[in-house]
């Protein structure tokens, strides 16, 4: 099978399908995908013996001819934009979902389970609900797969692969990892057999060889059949890099074609998940692909947050031979296009937010922070408007930017006021904190540029500056306001929101400068003098070895901004304390990001107290009440991370004034960088 470059879409579940049939919602979704360039697109996991040992009602189905049409459209679909395309076919075993929705045992190698740790402290009651309803709260039960079930596992695999092939795909994923059950098979932490399915690496590999075996014998030398394995389980007794080696090399020697290697973990519900299969550090995966590349001679195929600029170096390297990109291309489906084309300034990068992956857990199909058309492709592509009109955008932070954006891709004459000297507004000093976020206010610049945007820096957008502009409509994208706790001591010096914390690291604000001493604000205007600060970037790195800011630090506020803020002082050696008045932290973050951000944060030492109603700030402490209880901590420094308000104050006065005014991103609703997206493409488009 030759691809016309060595880009793959792995699986991600979409859950689009009608009852297992492919649907125009999931036509669309892949079409984007090969319209954009991708060299081979592998289909979501589907179920080989659908709706028995599926996951999910809404997953692509192989069980029955009557799926056949639904899959041969989207096969023709790829193929019409040059992409080449697989079926990731499965048997989801212990994850068996609609087995226990439908009072079936789920199938596994060996009864009982280990006991897999859990963790929900990170996960809020509602999100365990959804949860819960999947399964109408039936609790799931096992059985230990007998000899005949393993029989009929391998003709179910074989009878979906000739439908695969019948229905005009290239070929097929067999998924052998992520703790399925081919993949419990697999694990010696799971496969405690005694028969000839358990014990030895060629006993535990059986499963996976006779499926592979089958599908070769009943689709032929011409239909590609790759196996998708754990490089490592991230658990006590799992797969490790060796022995999933030796796994490649049988799934070769019995027919593979290619190699496709991930990782899975334990602990779905909390930090596990990030370490395995949603990685999250880059390029996370690597390492674990050059292992088997070094034992195989069939292609490799590597994943795990792999960017462009990586990519290119490992498969310079040789650790691998192909590069899955997933998030990124849910991000922006236009990417090997754009890569193509020499404008990578151009590519929508994923900032690894984990908001599409947490749809799944709840049978949702995927949303994505900054590409507001992911999961909402009925609404269709964006079009050309009637007439062309006049409008202007208050704000350069990625709801005034989107907004902007996708009128001008309308046709419109849009001019973009932005009274600071930067795009990117409050996503631009959060960067500072979380760095990808400079990766969407890039893309968003480009794109001002690209579509001929008028952008005014430095210039407030006064009643009479719109008058002269005379817009056929104005969009309010100023962002939300932040109030200080009414508590005594809030407005001493050493009491900060996370903007001037900001500021006072970047040295933009005199007025926030005026509160250090004198020896820091030399310090900083040394830094500044230097261009040691001329970047977020450099602020970044410089804040590593020196900061304006006391080494007790109290975060009032546990929510998406202070959680961030507690982690990068912990890593710069200050001692954190976060007071959230609630009982659950960062409740804005999907939960397998917020899971993560939550384990770091503690790791390096900052402690979280849930229930602290804020009393008073002192000159080196905070005072606050757990229930009935006093307590006291020291804090030379205080940072408030709470009171964000939508602030509409600008849009009413505008609108008072005569203008026609929309509201996006927090001045509207707070809903950071996702609501802001969102909102400003949904403006845009309505223009």
């Amino acid at each position: 099978m030759e691809l016309r470059n060595r880009i793959v879409m792995p699986a991600m579940d979409q859950n689009t399908c009608d009852d297992g049939a492919i649907t125009d919602l999931t036509l669309a979704h892949y079409e984007a995908r090969a319209r954009g360039g991708v060299g081979l697109l592998i289909l979501e996991t589907s179920a080989v013996a659908w709706p028995v040992g599926a996951t999910s009602l809404h997953q692509p189905a192989l069980s029955d001819d009557r799926f056949l049409p639904g899959l041969t459209r989207l096969a023709e679909v790829a193929h019409a934009h040059g992409a080449r395309i697989v079926v990731q076919a499965c048997h989801h075993g212990k994850t068996a979902g609609v087995d226990a929705m439908q009072d079936r045992d789920q199938l596994v190698p060996s009864v009982p389970l280990p006991e897999d740790p859990t963790d929900i402290s990170a996960i809020t009651m509602p999100e365990l609900m959804r949860m819960a309803a999947l399964t109408g709260g039936r609790r799931p039960t096992q059985r230990e797969a007998t000899t005949d079930d393993i029989a009929w596992v391998v003709d179910q695999f074989a009878e979906a692969a000739d439908r695969i092939r019948r229905a005009g795909f290239d070929g097929i994923e067999i998924h052998a990892a992520h703790g399925y059950l081919i993949s419990t098979f697999l694990s010696p932490r799971y496969n405690r057999r005694t028969d000839d399915y358990g014990g030895s690496v060629e006993n535990r590999a059986r499963l996976l060889v006779e499926v592979v075996r089958a599908v070769r014998a009943r689709c032929g030398a011409e239909f590609a059949v790759i196996v998708r394995l754990d490089g490592r389980e991230y658990s006590e007794g799992g797969i490790d890099p060796v022995l999933a080696a030796e796994y490649a090399v049988l799934a070769e020697r019995a027919g593979a074609d290619a190699i496709h290697v991930s990782a899975s973990g334990v602990d779905a519900m909390g930090v596990g998940f990030t370490n395995g299969p949603l990685p999250w550090q880059p390029g996370q995966y690597v390492g674990l692909a050059a292992v088997i590349k070094q034992k195989v001679s069939v292609p490799v195929i590597a994943v795990g947050r792999i960017m462009p600029e990586q990519a290119e170096r490992v498969l310079a390297d040789g650790d691998c031979d192909f590069i899955s990109m997933g998030r990124q291309l849910l991000a922006d489906p236009e990417l090997p296009a754009k890569l193509l084309a020499g404008r990578p300034e151009a590519v929508r990068t994923c900032i690894n937010c984990y908001v599409c992956v947490a749809q799944n857990f709840w049978d949702g199909t995927p949303i994505c922070a900054v590409n507001a058309e992911l999961g909402h492709y009925e609404e269709g592509p964006i079009t050309p408007a009637t007439h062309r009109r006049t409008v202007a955008v208050v704000g350069a932070g990625p709801g005034g930017m989107e907004a902007a954006r996708v009128a001008a891709q309308r046709g419109h004459r849009v001019v973009l006021f932005e009274r600071s000297a930067q795009l990117g507004g409050t996503a631009r000093f959060s960067a500072l904190t979380t760095p990808m976020n400079a990766e969407l206010v890039r893309y968003l610049s480009t794109t001002m540029a690209d579509l001929d945007v008028e952008v005014r820096l430095d210039t407030p957008a006064t009643v009479e500056a719109l008058r002269a502009l005379a817009p056929d409509a104005v969009v309010v994208a100023t962002g939300a306001r932040r109030e200080r706790p009414a508590v005594p001591g809030a407005e001493q010096p050493h009491v900060l929101s996370g903007d001037d914390l900001r500021s006072m690291l970047t040295g933009d604000d005199p007025r926030i400068m005026a509160r250090l001493p004198i020896h820091a604000r030399l310090v900083v205007r040394a830094g500044r003098a230097l261009g040691l600060l001329s970047t977020i970037d450099r602020v970044r790195i410089w804040s590593k070895r020196w900061m304006p800011i006391g080494r007790d630090v109290v975060v009032v506020g546990g929510g998406l901004v202070g959680v961030e803020l507690a982690e990068f002082l912990a890593e710069r050696r200050r001692r954190v304390t976060v007071l959230e008045e609630g009982d659950r932290l960062a409740i804005e973050m999907a939960h397998p990001r917020r899971a993560r951000a939550l384990h770091e944060a503690r790791a390096h030492g900052v402690t979280f107290v849930t229930g602290a109603s804020l009393q008073a700030i002192g000159r080196d402490t905070v005072e606050y009440t757990v229930g009935e209880e006093r307590h006291s901590v020291r804090a030379g420094q205080v940072i408030i991370a709470s009171g964000v308000e939508p602030d509409a104050a600008l849009a009413e006065s505008l609108g008072a004034a005569g203008f026609t005014v929309h509201t996006v991103g927090d001045a509207g609703a707070v809903g950071y960088i996702e609501g802001a997206v969102r909102s400003g493409y949904l403006i845009g488009r309505s223009l």
